[in-house]
Protein backbone atom coordinates (compact mmCIF):
# COMPACT_ATOMS: atom_id res chain seq x y z
CA UNK A 1 0.00 0.00 0.00
CA UNK A 2 1.49 3.24 -0.77
CA UNK A 3 2.14 5.73 2.03
CA UNK A 4 1.00 9.11 2.39
CA UNK A 5 1.89 11.82 4.95
CA UNK A 6 0.05 13.94 6.69
CA UNK A 7 1.13 17.33 8.26
CA UNK A 8 -0.88 19.48 9.88
CA UNK A 9 -1.29 20.94 13.27
CA UNK A 10 -5.04 20.29 13.77
CA UNK A 11 -5.75 17.25 15.25
CA UNK A 12 -9.18 17.01 13.94
CA UNK A 13 -8.14 17.61 10.40
CA UNK A 14 -5.33 15.06 10.48
CA UNK A 15 -7.77 12.22 11.75
CA UNK A 16 -10.87 13.22 9.27
CA UNK A 17 -8.16 13.22 6.66
CA UNK A 18 -6.45 9.64 7.84
CA UNK A 19 -9.99 8.44 8.14
CA UNK A 20 -10.51 9.11 4.48
CA UNK A 21 -8.08 8.40 3.03
CA UNK A 22 -6.82 5.28 5.30
CA UNK A 23 -8.32 2.68 2.86
CA UNK A 24 -6.64 3.42 -0.20
CA UNK A 25 -3.53 4.72 1.40
CA UNK A 26 -0.64 3.90 4.31
CA UNK A 27 -1.42 7.24 6.37
CA UNK A 28 1.22 8.80 8.38
CA UNK A 29 0.50 11.44 10.61
CA UNK A 30 2.75 14.55 11.98
CA UNK A 31 1.79 17.68 13.89
CA UNK A 32 5.01 19.84 13.96
CA UNK A 33 7.58 19.79 11.19
CA UNK A 34 10.40 17.99 13.56
CA UNK A 35 8.00 14.74 13.54
CA UNK A 36 7.21 15.16 9.65
CA UNK A 37 10.63 15.47 8.70
CA UNK A 38 11.64 12.08 11.05
CA UNK A 39 8.52 10.24 9.48
CA UNK A 40 9.86 10.89 6.01
CA UNK A 41 13.20 9.90 6.41
CA UNK A 42 12.22 6.88 7.87
CA UNK A 43 9.44 6.15 5.79
CA UNK A 44 10.01 8.16 1.90
CA UNK A 45 5.74 8.47 1.54
CA UNK A 46 5.14 8.72 -1.65
CA UNK A 47 2.76 11.95 -1.59
CA UNK A 48 2.68 14.42 1.07
CA UNK A 49 -0.29 16.74 2.79
CA UNK A 50 1.96 19.76 3.88
CA UNK A 51 0.14 23.17 5.99
CA UNK A 52 2.25 25.99 5.90
CA UNK A 53 0.98 27.30 9.25
CA UNK A 54 2.51 24.69 11.46
CA UNK A 55 3.56 25.41 15.45
CA UNK A 56 5.41 26.88 16.96
CA UNK A 57 4.67 29.97 14.18
CA UNK A 58 1.54 28.58 13.54
CA UNK A 59 -0.24 32.04 12.50
CA UNK A 60 3.21 32.60 10.05
CA UNK A 61 4.54 30.37 7.08
CA UNK A 62 7.75 29.99 8.33
CA UNK A 63 7.48 26.56 9.45
CA UNK A 64 5.67 25.33 6.46
CA UNK A 65 8.34 26.76 3.87
CA UNK A 66 11.42 25.21 6.12
CA UNK A 67 9.36 21.84 6.13
CA UNK A 68 9.15 22.12 2.41
CA UNK A 69 12.73 22.97 1.33
CA UNK A 70 13.87 20.11 3.68
CA UNK A 71 11.73 16.92 2.17
CA UNK A 72 12.57 18.28 -1.33
CA UNK A 73 16.38 18.47 -0.22
CA UNK A 74 15.88 14.57 0.82
CA UNK A 75 13.80 13.84 -2.28
CA UNK A 76 13.59 16.37 -5.22
CA UNK A 77 11.18 14.21 -6.92
CA UNK A 78 8.72 14.98 -4.28
CA UNK A 79 5.16 15.02 -4.72
CA UNK A 80 3.56 17.38 -1.93
CA UNK A 81 0.29 18.85 -2.04
CA UNK A 82 0.37 22.07 0.18
CA UNK A 83 -3.10 22.71 2.06
CA UNK A 84 -3.71 26.82 2.33
CA UNK A 85 -5.80 28.75 4.15
CA UNK A 86 -8.04 31.51 1.81
CA UNK A 87 -5.41 34.41 3.12
CA UNK A 88 -2.38 31.69 2.27
CA UNK A 89 -3.07 32.04 -1.76
CA UNK A 90 0.34 34.29 -2.08
CA UNK A 91 2.53 31.54 -0.10
CA UNK A 92 1.24 28.57 -1.71
CA UNK A 93 2.03 29.91 -5.35
CA UNK A 94 5.41 30.40 -3.47
CA UNK A 95 5.43 26.97 -2.74
CA UNK A 96 4.89 25.77 -6.02
CA UNK A 97 7.68 27.77 -7.50
CA UNK A 98 9.72 26.21 -4.57
CA UNK A 99 9.29 22.57 -6.12
CA UNK A 100 5.53 21.48 -4.38
CA UNK A 101 3.47 19.59 -6.58
CA UNK A 102 -0.06 21.79 -5.85
CA UNK A 103 -2.11 23.24 -3.62
CA UNK A 104 -5.73 23.46 -2.08
CA UNK A 105 -7.23 25.60 0.33
CA UNK A 106 -8.96 24.11 3.52
CA UNK A 107 -11.54 23.31 4.40
CA UNK A 108 -10.88 19.88 2.11
CA UNK A 109 -13.52 18.10 0.02
CA UNK A 110 -12.26 14.64 0.09
CA UNK A 111 -13.72 13.72 -3.17
CA UNK A 112 -11.47 16.74 -4.71
CA UNK A 113 -8.62 16.00 -2.64
CA UNK A 114 -8.27 11.99 -4.01
CA UNK A 115 -8.29 13.28 -7.00
CA UNK A 116 -5.33 15.45 -6.70
CA UNK A 117 -3.64 12.91 -4.24
CA UNK A 118 -4.29 10.04 -7.28
CA UNK A 119 -2.67 12.20 -10.34
CA UNK A 120 0.29 13.21 -7.99
CA UNK A 121 0.86 9.31 -7.00
CA UNK A 122 0.32 8.56 -10.62
CA UNK A 123 2.54 10.45 -11.39
CA UNK A 124 5.58 9.63 -9.28
CA UNK A 125 5.32 6.14 -10.36
CA UNK A 126 5.79 7.16 -13.89
CA UNK A 127 8.78 9.29 -12.76
CA UNK A 128 10.42 6.18 -10.99
CA UNK A 129 9.92 4.08 -13.44
CA UNK A 130 11.40 7.04 -15.86
CA UNK A 131 14.20 6.58 -13.71
CA UNK A 132 14.95 2.99 -13.26
CA UNK A 133 14.98 2.53 -17.12
CA UNK A 134 17.52 4.54 -18.00
CA UNK A 135 19.70 3.32 -14.94
CA UNK A 136 18.78 -0.28 -16.41
CA UNK A 137 18.44 -0.52 -19.88
CA UNK A 138 22.22 -0.70 -21.00
CA UNK A 139 22.52 -0.54 -24.80
CA UNK A 140 18.94 0.96 -25.11
CA UNK A 141 20.44 4.11 -22.78
CA UNK A 142 23.19 6.47 -22.57
CA UNK A 143 25.87 3.71 -23.14
CA UNK A 144 24.58 3.84 -27.10
CA UNK A 145 25.97 6.94 -28.42
CA UNK A 146 23.00 8.72 -25.95
CA UNK A 147 20.29 6.95 -27.00
CA UNK A 148 17.30 6.84 -25.44
CA UNK A 149 14.05 4.67 -25.69
CA UNK A 150 12.03 1.79 -24.23
CA UNK A 151 8.95 1.47 -26.96
CA UNK A 152 9.21 -1.16 -29.16
CA UNK A 153 10.30 0.50 -32.59
CA UNK A 154 12.98 1.76 -30.56
CA UNK A 155 13.37 -1.67 -29.17
CA UNK A 156 13.95 -3.33 -32.64
CA UNK A 157 16.20 -0.83 -33.30
CA UNK A 158 18.72 -1.64 -30.58
CA UNK A 159 18.36 -5.41 -31.30
CA UNK A 160 19.30 -4.27 -35.08
CA UNK A 161 22.38 -2.11 -33.76
CA UNK A 162 23.58 -5.56 -31.89
CA UNK A 163 22.77 -7.93 -34.59
CA UNK A 164 25.01 -5.95 -37.74
CA UNK A 165 27.64 -3.95 -35.34
CA UNK A 166 29.63 -7.13 -35.41
CA UNK A 167 29.24 -7.24 -39.40
CA UNK A 168 30.72 -5.02 -42.05
CA UNK A 169 27.77 -4.50 -44.46
CA UNK A 170 26.72 -1.17 -45.11
CA UNK A 171 23.78 0.04 -43.17
CA UNK A 172 21.21 2.29 -44.61
CA UNK A 173 19.32 4.88 -41.50
CA UNK A 174 15.98 6.27 -42.49
CA UNK A 175 13.78 8.53 -40.13
CA UNK A 176 12.49 12.29 -40.30
CA UNK A 177 14.70 15.07 -39.45
CA UNK A 178 15.91 15.41 -35.22
CA UNK A 179 14.74 11.46 -34.68
CA UNK A 180 19.15 10.57 -34.09
CA UNK A 181 20.15 9.24 -37.05
CA UNK A 182 23.63 10.64 -36.23
CA UNK A 183 23.59 8.58 -32.85
CA UNK A 184 22.52 5.04 -34.57
CA UNK A 185 25.29 5.19 -36.77
CA UNK A 186 27.68 6.53 -33.88
CA UNK A 187 26.12 3.36 -31.57
CA UNK A 188 26.98 1.11 -34.92
CA UNK A 189 30.86 2.13 -34.92
CA UNK A 190 31.09 1.99 -31.29
CA UNK A 191 29.82 -1.39 -30.77
CA UNK A 192 31.39 -2.86 -34.14
CA UNK A 193 34.41 -4.09 -35.54
CA UNK A 194 35.78 -0.54 -36.20
CA UNK A 195 35.12 1.33 -33.13
CA UNK A 196 39.22 1.77 -32.82
CA UNK A 197 39.37 3.52 -36.08
CA UNK A 198 37.46 6.77 -36.91
CA UNK A 199 34.13 7.80 -37.16
CA UNK A 200 33.74 10.08 -39.96
CA UNK A 201 30.06 12.24 -40.62
CA UNK A 202 29.56 14.44 -43.63
CA UNK A 203 26.35 15.98 -44.66
CA UNK A 204 25.95 15.68 -48.07
CA UNK A 205 23.00 18.32 -48.16
CA UNK A 206 25.06 20.90 -46.16
CA UNK A 207 27.65 21.22 -48.64
CA UNK A 208 27.65 23.24 -51.71
CA UNK A 209 27.89 20.59 -54.65
CA UNK A 210 31.05 22.43 -56.23
CA UNK A 211 32.88 21.49 -53.03
CA UNK A 212 31.53 18.25 -52.41
CA UNK A 213 33.60 16.07 -54.72
CA UNK A 214 36.76 17.39 -53.39
CA UNK A 215 35.51 17.34 -49.05
CA UNK A 216 34.55 13.46 -49.86
CA UNK A 217 37.44 12.63 -52.55
CA UNK A 218 40.33 14.83 -51.82
CA UNK A 219 42.09 17.05 -54.64
CA UNK A 220 45.34 17.55 -56.12
CA UNK A 221 47.45 20.27 -55.70
CA UNK A 222 46.59 22.40 -58.82
CA UNK A 223 43.46 20.84 -59.64
CA UNK A 224 41.29 23.47 -59.89
CA UNK A 225 42.40 27.66 -58.80
CA UNK A 226 42.46 27.72 -55.58
CA UNK A 227 43.93 24.28 -54.92
CA UNK A 228 47.33 25.06 -53.47
CA UNK A 229 48.41 22.13 -51.84
CA UNK A 230 46.85 18.60 -52.20
CA UNK A 231 44.02 17.46 -49.55
CA UNK A 232 42.58 14.44 -48.62
CA UNK A 233 39.25 13.95 -48.43
CA UNK A 234 37.07 12.65 -46.08
CA UNK A 235 36.72 9.29 -47.30
CA UNK A 236 40.70 8.78 -47.01
CA UNK A 237 40.11 9.83 -43.50
CA UNK A 238 37.69 7.29 -42.71
CA UNK A 239 40.00 4.70 -43.32
CA UNK A 240 39.88 1.38 -41.21
CA UNK A 241 36.79 3.22 -39.66
CA UNK A 242 33.14 3.81 -40.47
CA UNK A 243 31.93 6.60 -42.91
CA UNK A 244 28.70 8.19 -42.12
CA UNK A 245 26.80 9.97 -45.06
CA UNK A 246 24.19 12.08 -43.56
CA UNK A 247 21.51 13.08 -46.52
CA UNK A 248 22.40 10.68 -48.99
CA UNK A 249 19.60 12.07 -50.78
CA UNK A 250 21.20 15.19 -51.19
CA UNK A 251 24.23 13.79 -53.49
CA UNK A 252 24.25 15.49 -56.41
CA UNK A 253 23.67 12.40 -59.51
CA UNK A 254 27.46 12.91 -61.04
CA UNK A 255 29.01 12.05 -57.59
CA UNK A 256 26.51 9.28 -56.82
CA UNK A 257 28.39 7.51 -59.62
CA UNK A 258 31.59 7.81 -58.23
CA UNK A 259 30.57 6.89 -55.03
CA UNK A 260 29.02 3.80 -56.10
CA UNK A 261 32.26 3.34 -57.80
CA UNK A 262 34.18 3.45 -54.75
CA UNK A 263 31.39 1.33 -53.07
CA UNK A 264 32.21 -1.50 -55.96
CA UNK A 265 35.93 -1.36 -55.91
CA UNK A 266 36.94 0.14 -52.85
CA UNK A 267 39.76 2.60 -54.54
CA UNK A 268 39.19 6.40 -54.93
CA UNK A 269 40.76 8.91 -57.41
CA UNK A 270 41.40 12.16 -56.01
CA UNK A 271 39.95 15.42 -57.60
CA UNK A 272 42.72 16.07 -60.66
CA UNK A 273 44.65 12.35 -59.60
CA UNK A 274 45.32 9.91 -61.33
CA UNK A 275 46.24 7.37 -58.78
CA UNK A 276 44.17 4.46 -57.44
CA UNK A 277 43.77 5.03 -53.88
CA UNK A 278 42.38 1.82 -51.68
CA UNK A 279 40.48 2.67 -48.76
CA UNK A 280 38.90 0.07 -46.32
CA UNK A 281 36.05 1.77 -44.60
CA UNK A 282 32.80 0.92 -43.55
CA UNK A 283 29.49 2.95 -45.18
CA UNK A 284 26.57 4.11 -42.90
CA UNK A 285 24.27 6.52 -44.97
CA UNK A 286 20.88 8.21 -43.96
CA UNK A 287 18.51 10.33 -45.46
CA UNK A 288 15.52 11.71 -44.22
CA UNK A 289 14.08 11.73 -47.99
CA UNK A 290 11.26 9.20 -49.82
CA UNK A 291 14.26 7.42 -51.57
CA UNK A 292 12.03 5.47 -53.48
CA UNK A 293 10.53 8.07 -54.66
CA UNK A 294 13.76 10.01 -55.48
CA UNK A 295 14.53 6.70 -58.01
CA UNK A 296 11.07 6.99 -59.62
CA UNK A 297 12.06 10.78 -60.10
CA UNK A 298 15.40 10.00 -61.48
CA UNK A 299 17.17 12.00 -59.26
CA UNK A 300 19.29 9.13 -57.31
CA UNK A 301 20.37 5.98 -59.11
CA UNK A 302 18.53 2.74 -58.03
CA UNK A 303 21.87 0.63 -58.35
CA UNK A 304 23.42 2.50 -55.59
CA UNK A 305 20.18 2.59 -53.17
CA UNK A 306 21.20 -1.43 -53.32
CA UNK A 307 24.43 -0.93 -52.95
CA UNK A 308 24.06 1.23 -49.54
CA UNK A 309 20.81 -0.67 -47.89
CA UNK A 310 22.15 -3.95 -47.30
CA UNK A 311 20.22 -3.46 -44.12
CA UNK A 312 17.44 -0.73 -43.25
CA UNK A 313 17.25 0.76 -39.76
CA UNK A 314 13.87 3.11 -39.43
CA UNK A 315 13.79 5.48 -36.77
CA UNK A 316 10.24 6.41 -35.53
CA UNK A 317 9.09 9.67 -35.09
CA UNK A 318 9.39 10.83 -31.52
CA UNK A 319 5.18 11.40 -31.62
CA UNK A 320 4.78 7.47 -32.31
CA UNK A 321 7.16 6.53 -29.28
CA UNK A 322 4.51 6.98 -26.26
CA UNK A 323 6.06 7.12 -23.08
CA UNK A 324 9.55 7.91 -24.53
CA UNK A 325 8.64 11.03 -24.94
CA UNK A 326 9.15 11.80 -20.87
CA UNK A 327 11.54 9.44 -20.66
CA UNK A 328 13.89 11.99 -22.74
CA UNK A 329 12.15 15.11 -21.35
CA UNK A 330 13.58 14.17 -17.82
CA UNK A 331 16.55 13.14 -18.89
CA UNK A 332 17.13 16.53 -20.94
CA UNK A 333 15.89 18.50 -17.55
CA UNK A 334 18.67 16.53 -15.67
CA UNK A 335 21.39 16.98 -18.02
CA UNK A 336 20.86 20.36 -18.52
CA UNK A 337 20.28 21.26 -14.89
CA UNK A 338 23.58 19.90 -14.14
CA UNK A 339 25.09 22.07 -17.19
CA UNK A 340 23.71 25.38 -16.27
CA UNK A 341 23.51 24.93 -12.31
CA UNK A 342 19.82 24.90 -12.16
CA UNK A 343 17.16 24.00 -9.93
CA UNK A 344 14.27 22.99 -12.02
CA UNK A 345 13.01 19.78 -10.13
CA UNK A 346 10.06 18.64 -12.69
CA UNK A 347 7.28 19.00 -15.00
CA UNK A 348 3.99 20.07 -14.20
CA UNK A 349 0.75 18.30 -14.81
CA UNK A 350 -0.30 20.77 -17.69
CA UNK A 351 3.31 20.41 -18.80
CA UNK A 352 3.18 16.79 -18.68
CA UNK A 353 0.12 16.88 -20.84
CA UNK A 354 1.50 19.05 -23.29
CA UNK A 355 4.72 16.87 -24.13
CA UNK A 356 2.80 13.95 -24.23
CA UNK A 357 -0.32 15.60 -26.79
CA UNK A 358 2.44 18.10 -28.73
CA UNK A 359 2.95 16.62 -32.27
CA UNK A 360 7.00 16.95 -32.42
CA UNK A 361 7.49 17.76 -35.98
CA UNK A 362 11.24 18.53 -35.13
CA UNK A 363 11.30 15.41 -32.96
CA UNK A 364 13.96 14.63 -30.18
CA UNK A 365 15.77 17.83 -31.68
CA UNK A 366 12.89 19.73 -31.26
CA UNK A 367 12.35 18.34 -27.60
CA UNK A 368 15.62 18.71 -26.39
CA UNK A 369 15.80 22.29 -27.55
CA UNK A 370 12.62 23.34 -26.05
CA UNK A 371 13.85 21.91 -22.72
CA UNK A 372 17.01 23.32 -22.99
CA UNK A 373 15.58 26.81 -23.54
CA UNK A 374 13.30 26.13 -20.63
CA UNK A 375 15.92 25.28 -18.40
CA UNK A 376 18.18 28.00 -19.20
CA UNK A 377 14.99 31.03 -19.15
CA UNK A 378 13.16 29.49 -16.13
CA UNK A 379 13.41 30.78 -12.44
CA UNK A 380 10.91 28.45 -10.64
CA UNK A 381 11.21 25.53 -9.39
CA UNK A 382 8.79 23.79 -11.93
CA UNK A 383 8.51 23.46 -15.68
CA UNK A 384 4.97 24.77 -17.50
CA UNK A 385 3.87 24.91 -20.79
CA UNK A 386 4.90 28.49 -21.24
CA UNK A 387 8.14 27.85 -20.72
CA UNK A 388 8.10 24.94 -23.30
CA UNK A 389 6.63 27.60 -25.60
CA UNK A 390 3.05 26.14 -26.16
CA UNK A 391 1.72 29.70 -26.31
CA UNK A 392 4.06 31.35 -28.27
CA UNK A 393 3.64 28.48 -31.64
CA UNK A 394 2.29 30.18 -34.65
CA UNK A 395 -1.22 28.68 -35.19
CA UNK A 396 -1.11 28.38 -39.06
CA UNK A 397 2.83 26.84 -38.80
CA UNK A 398 6.14 28.61 -39.54
CA UNK A 399 5.28 30.25 -42.90
CA UNK A 400 3.17 32.56 -41.46
CA UNK A 401 3.74 36.23 -42.48
CA UNK A 402 4.59 37.40 -39.08
CA UNK A 403 4.62 41.22 -39.84
CA UNK A 404 1.03 40.94 -40.79
CA UNK A 405 -0.13 39.64 -37.15
CA UNK A 406 -0.74 42.14 -34.68
CA UNK A 407 1.36 42.57 -32.03
CA UNK A 408 0.95 40.72 -28.24
CA UNK A 409 2.43 41.01 -24.83
CA UNK A 410 3.36 37.88 -23.44
CA UNK A 411 0.75 38.15 -20.84
CA UNK A 412 -1.54 38.47 -23.64
CA UNK A 413 -0.66 35.51 -25.19
CA UNK A 414 -0.92 33.86 -22.20
CA UNK A 415 -4.02 34.75 -20.94
CA UNK A 416 -5.83 33.98 -24.51
CA UNK A 417 -4.64 30.32 -24.61
CA UNK A 418 -4.97 30.12 -20.83
CA UNK A 419 -8.76 31.36 -21.34
CA UNK A 420 -9.12 28.74 -24.69
CA UNK A 421 -7.95 25.70 -22.73
CA UNK A 422 -10.08 26.54 -20.04
CA UNK A 423 -13.23 27.11 -22.14
CA UNK A 424 -12.82 23.57 -24.13
CA UNK A 425 -12.48 21.34 -21.00
CA UNK A 426 -15.48 23.34 -20.04
CA UNK A 427 -17.54 22.06 -22.86
CA UNK A 428 -16.03 18.96 -22.79
CA UNK A 429 -17.40 17.64 -19.54
CA UNK A 430 -20.83 19.69 -19.92
CA UNK A 431 -19.60 21.85 -16.87
CA UNK A 432 -18.58 19.46 -14.71
CA UNK A 433 -15.83 21.78 -13.12
CA UNK A 434 -14.20 18.51 -10.79
CA UNK A 435 -13.75 16.89 -14.54
CA UNK A 436 -12.57 19.98 -15.85
CA UNK A 437 -10.03 20.62 -13.26
CA UNK A 438 -8.61 17.18 -12.84
CA UNK A 439 -7.83 17.83 -16.69
CA UNK A 440 -6.63 20.89 -16.72
CA UNK A 441 -3.96 19.68 -13.60
CA UNK A 442 -5.32 22.44 -11.46
CA UNK A 443 -7.96 22.38 -8.43
CA UNK A 444 -11.30 23.12 -7.94
CA UNK A 445 -10.83 26.15 -6.09
CA UNK A 446 -8.35 27.39 -8.52
CA UNK A 447 -10.24 26.65 -12.09
CA UNK A 448 -13.02 28.98 -10.30
CA UNK A 449 -10.61 31.98 -9.62
CA UNK A 450 -9.27 30.97 -13.43
CA UNK A 451 -13.24 31.45 -14.58
CA UNK A 452 -13.83 34.18 -12.52
CA UNK A 453 -10.30 36.21 -14.13
CA UNK A 454 -11.54 35.35 -17.74
CA UNK A 455 -15.12 36.16 -17.43
CA UNK A 456 -16.34 32.80 -17.42
CA UNK A 457 -19.51 31.20 -16.52
CA UNK A 458 -19.60 27.58 -15.46
CA UNK A 459 -23.18 25.90 -15.47
CA UNK A 460 -22.86 25.36 -11.68
CA UNK A 461 -26.34 24.01 -11.72
CA UNK A 462 -25.80 20.74 -13.28
CA UNK A 463 -22.73 20.49 -10.36
CA UNK A 464 -23.00 18.14 -7.07
CA UNK A 465 -21.74 19.98 -3.86
CA UNK A 466 -19.78 17.06 -2.31
CA UNK A 467 -19.35 16.66 1.35
CA UNK A 468 -16.96 19.50 3.34
CA UNK A 469 -14.61 17.92 5.62
CA UNK A 470 -15.08 20.73 8.72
Amino acid sequence: MEKILIVDDNQDIRQQLKWGLGEEYAVLLAGSVNDALNLYRKFMPGVVLLDLGLPPHEHTSVEGFRALAEMLEINPHAKIIMLTGNSERENALKAMQMGAYDFYPKPPVLSELKVIINRAFHLANIEGQNRQLQSSIGLQSANASGIIGQCQAMQTVFATIKKVASSDVSIFITGESGTGKELVAQAIHEAGIRRKGPFIPINCGAIPENLLESELFGHEKGSFTGAHAMVQGKLQYANKGTLFLDEIGELPFNLQVKLLRFLQEGVIQRVGGRENISIDTRTVCATNVDIVKAISEGRFREDLYYRISVITIALPPLRERGDDILLLANFFLRKFNDEYKKKVRRFSTAAVNYLKSYEWPGNVRELQNRIQRAIIMSDAAVIEPVDLGHETEMPNGPDVDTEERPIVTLREARDTVERNLISVAIDRHNGNIVKAAEELGVSRPTLYDLLKKHNLTPLTSTEKAPDMLP
